[in-house]
Protein backbone atom coordinates (compact mmCIF):
# COMPACT_ATOMS: atom_id res chain seq x y z
CA UNK A 1 0.00 0.00 0.00
CA UNK A 2 0.61 3.33 -0.59
CA UNK A 3 0.82 6.52 1.58
CA UNK A 4 0.78 10.13 0.56
CA UNK A 5 1.35 12.74 3.16
CA UNK A 6 0.83 16.19 1.68
CA UNK A 7 -0.61 18.77 -0.21
CA UNK A 8 -4.18 19.56 -1.23
CA UNK A 9 -4.47 22.30 -3.24
CA UNK A 10 -6.71 23.79 -6.36
CA UNK A 11 -4.78 24.78 -9.24
CA UNK A 12 -5.29 28.15 -11.35
CA UNK A 13 -4.40 27.41 -15.06
CA UNK A 14 -3.50 30.81 -16.94
CA UNK A 15 -2.53 29.41 -20.22
CA UNK A 16 0.05 32.33 -21.52
CA UNK A 17 1.63 32.82 -25.25
CA UNK A 18 4.55 34.05 -22.89
CA UNK A 19 5.62 33.33 -19.34
CA UNK A 20 5.61 37.16 -17.44
CA UNK A 21 9.04 38.66 -16.24
CA UNK A 22 9.60 40.97 -13.29
CA UNK A 23 6.39 43.52 -12.59
CA UNK A 24 5.01 43.14 -16.23
CA UNK A 25 1.42 42.24 -16.72
CA UNK A 26 0.19 39.84 -19.76
CA UNK A 27 -3.24 38.09 -20.65
CA UNK A 28 -3.87 35.14 -20.50
CA UNK A 29 -5.92 33.27 -23.18
CA UNK A 30 -8.02 31.06 -21.12
CA UNK A 31 -8.30 29.95 -16.91
CA UNK A 32 -8.99 26.57 -16.00
CA UNK A 33 -9.58 25.12 -12.64
CA UNK A 34 -7.86 21.89 -12.01
CA UNK A 35 -7.30 19.71 -8.41
CA UNK A 36 -3.64 20.01 -7.89
CA UNK A 37 -1.10 19.95 -4.96
CA UNK A 38 2.29 17.93 -5.22
CA UNK A 39 0.93 15.13 -2.71
CA UNK A 40 -2.13 15.21 -4.31
CA UNK A 41 -0.34 14.63 -7.70
CA UNK A 42 1.45 12.30 -6.76
CA UNK A 43 -1.40 9.91 -5.04
CA UNK A 44 -3.38 10.28 -8.41
CA UNK A 45 -0.61 8.95 -10.52
CA UNK A 46 0.06 6.06 -8.04
CA UNK A 47 -3.06 5.03 -8.01
CA UNK A 48 -4.11 5.52 -11.57
CA UNK A 49 -0.78 3.32 -12.31
CA UNK A 50 -3.04 0.25 -10.22
CA UNK A 51 -1.40 1.18 -6.69
CA UNK A 52 -3.87 1.16 -3.68
CA UNK A 53 -3.35 4.67 -2.21
CA UNK A 54 -4.12 6.44 0.89
CA UNK A 55 -4.22 10.25 1.29
CA UNK A 56 -3.20 12.61 4.04
CA UNK A 57 -3.33 15.81 4.58
CA UNK A 58 -5.94 18.92 4.65
CA UNK A 59 -7.92 21.23 2.87
CA UNK A 60 -10.15 24.32 3.81
CA UNK A 61 -13.89 24.22 4.96
CA UNK A 62 -14.56 26.27 1.14
CA UNK A 63 -16.24 26.10 -1.94
CA UNK A 64 -12.64 25.19 -3.22
CA UNK A 65 -11.92 21.97 -1.59
CA UNK A 66 -14.40 19.86 -3.60
CA UNK A 67 -12.42 20.06 -6.90
CA UNK A 68 -9.51 20.20 -4.99
CA UNK A 69 -10.46 16.58 -3.80
CA UNK A 70 -12.32 15.83 -6.84
CA UNK A 71 -8.75 14.38 -8.86
CA UNK A 72 -8.43 11.82 -5.97
CA UNK A 73 -11.75 10.93 -5.31
CA UNK A 74 -12.30 9.90 -9.48
CA UNK A 75 -8.73 7.64 -9.50
CA UNK A 76 -10.15 5.80 -6.01
CA UNK A 77 -7.95 7.08 -3.71
CA UNK A 78 -8.96 6.61 0.10
CA UNK A 79 -9.77 10.11 1.52
CA UNK A 80 -10.88 9.08 5.31
CA UNK A 81 -7.86 10.64 6.70
CA UNK A 82 -8.03 14.12 4.90
CA UNK A 83 -8.68 16.72 7.52
CA UNK A 84 -11.11 19.84 7.38
CA UNK A 85 -9.86 22.83 8.89
CA UNK A 86 -10.83 26.41 9.22
CA UNK A 87 -7.74 27.57 6.97
CA UNK A 88 -8.35 28.38 3.29
CA UNK A 89 -8.22 25.43 0.86
CA UNK A 90 -4.09 25.21 -0.42
CA UNK A 91 -4.37 27.26 -4.08
CA UNK A 92 -1.70 27.47 -6.76
CA UNK A 93 -1.22 30.18 -9.70
CA UNK A 94 -0.20 28.50 -12.93
CA UNK A 95 1.06 29.92 -16.06
CA UNK A 96 2.13 27.78 -18.82
CA UNK A 97 3.31 28.99 -22.24
CA UNK A 98 3.49 28.22 -26.28
CA UNK A 99 6.43 26.09 -25.09
CA UNK A 100 5.40 24.19 -22.10
CA UNK A 101 7.52 25.88 -19.37
CA UNK A 102 5.66 27.39 -16.62
CA UNK A 103 5.84 29.11 -13.40
CA UNK A 104 4.36 28.21 -10.09
CA UNK A 105 3.05 30.15 -7.19
CA UNK A 106 1.62 28.28 -4.23
CA UNK A 107 -0.31 29.68 -0.95
CA UNK A 108 -0.02 26.78 1.40
CA UNK A 109 -3.68 27.40 2.87
CA UNK A 110 -4.77 24.45 4.72
CA UNK A 111 -1.99 22.35 3.86
CA UNK A 112 0.27 23.73 6.43
CA UNK A 113 -2.50 21.98 9.06
CA UNK A 114 -2.04 18.70 8.25
CA UNK A 115 -0.12 16.35 10.95
CA UNK A 116 1.78 13.39 11.46
CA UNK A 117 -0.35 12.00 14.09
CA UNK A 118 -2.79 11.71 11.06
CA UNK A 119 -1.36 8.24 10.00
CA UNK A 120 -1.61 5.87 12.43
CA UNK A 121 1.35 3.83 13.26
CA UNK A 122 -0.35 0.57 11.85
CA UNK A 123 -0.31 2.28 8.18
CA UNK A 124 3.67 2.52 8.47
CA UNK A 125 4.31 -1.06 8.06
CA UNK A 126 7.19 -3.02 5.95
CA UNK A 127 4.59 -3.25 3.74
CA UNK A 128 3.45 0.46 3.16
CA UNK A 129 5.86 3.08 1.04
CA UNK A 130 5.41 6.65 2.22
CA UNK A 131 5.54 9.53 0.31
CA UNK A 132 5.87 13.21 1.25
CA UNK A 133 7.31 16.20 -0.42
CA UNK A 134 8.03 19.85 1.20
CA UNK A 135 4.85 21.71 0.40
CA UNK A 136 3.42 20.74 4.07
CA UNK A 137 4.91 22.17 7.81
CA UNK A 138 8.77 20.55 7.53
CA UNK A 139 8.33 19.59 11.27
CA UNK A 140 5.30 17.34 10.68
CA UNK A 141 7.16 16.00 7.74
CA UNK A 142 10.64 15.11 9.20
CA UNK A 143 8.35 13.83 12.04
CA UNK A 144 6.55 11.45 10.29
CA UNK A 145 9.73 10.53 8.11
CA UNK A 146 11.45 9.56 11.27
CA UNK A 147 8.83 7.29 12.99
CA UNK A 148 7.98 5.71 8.97
CA UNK A 149 11.81 4.65 9.40
CA UNK A 150 11.16 3.45 12.87
CA UNK A 151 8.65 1.20 11.98
CA UNK A 152 9.93 -0.24 8.76
CA UNK A 153 7.93 1.28 5.76
CA UNK A 154 10.02 2.43 2.70
CA UNK A 155 10.33 6.16 2.94
CA UNK A 156 10.59 8.81 -0.78
CA UNK A 157 10.79 12.01 -0.10
CA UNK A 158 10.58 14.29 -3.35
CA UNK A 159 12.23 17.49 -1.84
CA UNK A 160 10.18 19.74 -3.74
CA UNK A 161 10.42 22.81 -3.35
CA UNK A 162 13.63 22.64 -2.63
CA UNK A 163 13.54 23.61 1.77
CA UNK A 164 16.09 22.01 4.69
CA UNK A 165 15.37 19.24 6.91
CA UNK A 166 17.92 18.23 9.09
CA UNK A 167 20.66 15.51 8.03
CA UNK A 168 19.30 12.61 10.21
CA UNK A 169 15.74 13.38 8.66
CA UNK A 170 17.64 12.94 5.02
CA UNK A 171 19.26 10.26 6.32
CA UNK A 172 16.37 8.23 7.30
CA UNK A 173 15.00 8.29 4.12
CA UNK A 174 15.43 5.56 1.40
CA UNK A 175 14.84 6.99 -1.37
CA UNK A 176 15.05 10.68 -2.33
CA UNK A 177 13.65 12.37 -5.73
CA UNK A 178 15.10 15.61 -6.89
CA UNK A 179 14.90 17.80 -10.29
CA UNK A 180 18.13 19.67 -11.01
CA UNK A 181 17.74 22.76 -9.62
CA UNK A 182 16.62 21.11 -6.14
CA UNK A 183 19.76 18.83 -6.73
CA UNK A 184 21.98 22.07 -6.82
CA UNK A 185 20.33 23.86 -3.74
CA UNK A 186 20.97 20.62 -1.37
CA UNK A 187 24.70 19.97 -2.93
CA UNK A 188 24.93 23.43 -2.29
CA UNK A 189 23.17 23.26 1.56
CA UNK A 190 24.72 19.97 2.34
CA UNK A 191 28.15 20.97 0.90
CA UNK A 192 29.20 18.45 -1.63
CA UNK A 193 28.76 18.25 -5.21
CA UNK A 194 24.54 18.18 -6.50
CA UNK A 195 24.67 14.86 -8.43
CA UNK A 196 23.07 11.68 -7.86
CA UNK A 197 26.18 10.09 -6.61
CA UNK A 198 27.45 12.77 -4.54
CA UNK A 199 24.24 13.14 -2.45
CA UNK A 200 24.01 8.89 -2.75
CA UNK A 201 27.51 8.86 -1.12
CA UNK A 202 26.56 11.66 1.63
CA UNK A 203 22.89 10.26 2.56
CA UNK A 204 23.31 6.71 2.17
CA UNK A 205 20.54 6.38 0.17
CA UNK A 206 19.21 6.14 -3.25
CA UNK A 207 19.03 9.15 -5.35
CA UNK A 208 17.29 9.70 -8.49
CA UNK A 209 18.08 13.13 -9.86
CA UNK A 210 15.40 13.77 -12.83
CA UNK A 211 16.76 15.81 -16.03
CA UNK A 212 13.63 16.81 -17.79
CA UNK A 213 14.04 15.69 -21.43
CA UNK A 214 17.31 14.22 -20.48
CA UNK A 215 16.16 12.00 -18.50
CA UNK A 216 17.46 10.89 -15.21
CA UNK A 217 20.19 9.77 -13.12
CA UNK A 218 20.22 7.20 -10.26
CA UNK A 219 22.43 5.73 -7.58
CA UNK A 220 22.10 3.41 -5.01
CA UNK A 221 23.92 2.16 -1.94
CA UNK A 222 24.69 -0.77 0.31
CA UNK A 223 26.41 -1.58 3.01
CA UNK A 224 27.56 2.27 3.30
CA UNK A 225 28.77 2.11 -0.34
CA UNK A 226 27.24 3.56 -3.98
CA UNK A 227 27.19 -0.32 -5.38
CA UNK A 228 24.87 0.64 -8.74
CA UNK A 229 24.22 3.60 -10.31
CA UNK A 230 22.45 4.27 -14.05
CA UNK A 231 20.80 7.25 -16.17
CA UNK A 232 17.76 6.43 -17.93
CA UNK A 233 16.80 8.20 -21.43
CA UNK A 234 13.11 9.93 -21.36
CA UNK A 235 11.13 9.33 -24.74
CA UNK A 236 10.98 12.54 -27.66
CA UNK A 237 7.90 13.71 -26.91
CA UNK A 238 5.64 16.73 -28.18
CA UNK A 239 5.46 18.73 -25.12
CA UNK A 240 2.74 20.49 -24.16
CA UNK A 241 2.90 20.90 -20.73
CA UNK A 242 5.22 20.26 -18.18
CA UNK A 243 3.12 21.14 -15.54
CA UNK A 244 2.97 17.69 -13.07
CA UNK A 245 5.30 15.53 -14.70
CA UNK A 246 7.74 15.01 -11.54
CA UNK A 247 4.59 14.25 -9.14
CA UNK A 248 3.54 11.62 -12.26
CA UNK A 249 7.42 10.28 -11.92
CA UNK A 250 7.14 9.96 -8.33
CA UNK A 251 3.28 8.15 -8.25
CA UNK A 252 4.50 6.06 -10.86
CA UNK A 253 8.12 4.93 -9.20
CA UNK A 254 6.21 4.27 -6.17
CA UNK A 255 3.40 2.22 -7.33
CA UNK A 256 6.45 0.19 -9.39
CA UNK A 257 8.18 -0.42 -6.31
CA UNK A 258 5.26 -1.24 -4.31
CA UNK A 259 3.90 -4.16 -6.51
CA UNK A 260 7.78 -5.12 -5.83
CA UNK A 261 9.78 -3.98 -9.09
CA UNK A 262 13.37 -3.85 -9.20
CA UNK A 263 14.52 0.59 -8.95
CA UNK A 264 15.75 0.15 -12.72
CA UNK A 265 12.36 -0.92 -13.55
CA UNK A 266 10.50 1.06 -11.39
CA UNK A 267 12.66 4.26 -12.83
CA UNK A 268 11.93 3.22 -16.53
CA UNK A 269 8.49 2.91 -15.96
CA UNK A 270 8.21 6.66 -14.34
CA UNK A 271 10.24 8.28 -17.23
CA UNK A 272 7.81 6.76 -19.47
CA UNK A 273 4.61 7.96 -17.49
CA UNK A 274 6.16 11.07 -16.96
CA UNK A 275 7.41 12.11 -20.74
CA UNK A 276 2.79 10.83 -21.79
CA UNK A 277 2.00 13.21 -19.21
CA UNK A 278 4.12 16.13 -20.77
CA UNK A 279 1.75 15.84 -23.93
CA UNK A 280 -0.96 17.00 -22.39
CA UNK A 281 -2.01 19.76 -20.42
CA UNK A 282 -2.60 20.42 -17.06
CA UNK A 283 -1.35 18.79 -13.60
CA UNK A 284 -3.79 15.75 -12.67
CA UNK A 285 -5.73 15.36 -16.07
CA UNK A 286 -2.59 14.56 -17.58
CA UNK A 287 -1.74 11.67 -15.44
CA UNK A 288 -1.51 8.45 -17.74
CA UNK A 289 -3.65 5.16 -16.68
CA UNK A 290 -1.87 2.07 -16.49
CA UNK A 291 -2.44 0.70 -19.51
CA UNK A 292 -1.25 3.92 -21.20
CA UNK A 293 1.95 3.72 -19.73
CA UNK A 294 2.46 -0.30 -20.21
CA UNK A 295 1.67 0.96 -24.24
CA UNK A 296 4.49 2.95 -24.25
CA UNK A 297 6.82 1.44 -22.40
CA UNK A 298 8.20 -0.73 -25.25
CA UNK A 299 9.29 2.09 -27.28
CA UNK A 300 11.57 3.40 -24.15
CA UNK A 301 15.27 2.54 -24.50
CA UNK A 302 16.62 0.53 -21.50
CA UNK A 303 18.58 2.23 -19.41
Amino acid sequence: MIVVFGSINLDMIFAMEELPLAGQTLLARSLDLHPGGKGANQAVAAARDGAAVTMVGAVGGDGLKETALSGLSGAGVDLSRVAVTDRATGTAAVCTDAAGRNQIVVAGGANLQARADQVEDALLSPGTTLIVQMESDPGETAALILRARRLGARVILNLAPAAPLPLPVLKSVDILVVNEDEAEWLGNHLGCAGDAPSLCSLLGGTVIRTLGGDGVEWSAVDGGAVDGSGRQPAPAVAVRDTTGAGDCFVGVLAAELDRGRPLAAAIRRAACAASLSCTRAGGQASLPVAPETDGALGGLAVA
